[in-house]
């Protein structure tokens, strides 16, 4: 059995579809109660762990997703990683981020690379993802998309290469099931640069309707991000999309190694979700 935490997430939805499809016993986790297509699924909160100690029993693997309140300076997510070992998980894949090779000396990717550290000190089998911007993070534009038919954002002509969460979790999927990535880290990337206005052109492509775009400020974008997530996190997150440095817009080869196929554009990731827009 494996245990998805983030299940009912953009990345723990595919995951869990890929490991279904792959005939794996999965146990969805997440914080609040979701159908997740006829799969176990059991409510639990990672900032409290031993919420999660019953569910890990009997499971040989585990996929370690931190939700924003884990990135916390007060968090403990390392104690995840000794939980998991004294339950007799046998292998765990750390959904980690980009900016732990981008940006050692932020101060969420400090964090992330402690808990990267304790994965790889804990004596299981481990890969490791390391995803950059997110292409489902264009869904905090949907609602002003529905209703003002506008896409507001950041430093509307600076891109980066967004990878969709699809092909997050297939990756991760690959990395619970084949021992040929134990030890594997992966940047993942999209196939490529792209800022936030041609996002709203792609938008306004699968919409077949114009999408009109208006830049923020960085307060106004941070304003908007620490309704969800720490500061630290914002902060982080805006500077990097306001001034991505050569790794951060270089295309990983990451995708095609594990998938055997290139990363999927920004626009399929719209065609797939666009009723969320309309």
């Amino acid at each position: 059995m494996i245990v998805v935490t983030g299940a009912t997430g953009n990345v723990g939805r595919p995951l869990t579809q890929a490991l279904v499809e792959a005939g794996e016993q999965v146990t969805a986790v997440s914080r609040h109660a979701t159908a997740v297509d006829g799969i176990r699924h059991v409510v639990a909160d990672l900032a409290e762990p031993a919420s999660l100690a019953p569910v890990l029993d009997g499971a040989k693997a585990l996929f370690l997703l931190l939700s924003g309140n884990l990135h916390a300076p007060d968090s403990r997510p390392a104690d995840l990683v000794d939980l998991a070992v004294a339950r007799g998980v046998r292998r765990v894949v750390l959904l980690s981020s980009q900016g732990v090779s981008t940006r050692p000396l932020g101060p969420t990717r400090v964090a992330m690379r402690a808990l990267e550290d304790a994965v790889r000190a804990s004596g299981l089998d481990w890969a490791v993802v390391r995803p950059g911007g997110f292409a489902s993070n264009a869904f905090a534009w949907a609602e002003s998309v529905r209703t003002r038919g506008m896409v507001a954002a950041p430093f509307g002509d600076v891109g980066v290469p967004v990878v969709d969460p699809a092909d997050i979790g297939e990756v991760a999927a690959a990395c619970l099931l084949d021992d040929r990535h134990n030890g594997g880290v992966y940047e993942l990337t999209g196939p490529e640069v792209i800022s936030p206005r041609r996002q709203a052109e792609a938008i306004a492509t699968a919409l077949g309707s114009p999408v009109r775009f208006h830049e923020l400020t960085r307060a106004e974008a941070k304003a908007q991000m620490t309704r969800f997530v720490p500061a630290e996190l914002a902060d982080d997150t805006l500077d990097i999309i306001s001034a991505p440095n050569p790794d951060e817009l270089r295309i990983s080869p990451d995708v095609q190694r594990v998938l055997g196929r290139a990363p999927r554009p920004f626009s399929d990731w719209v065609a797939r979700n666009v009723a969320a827009f309309r």
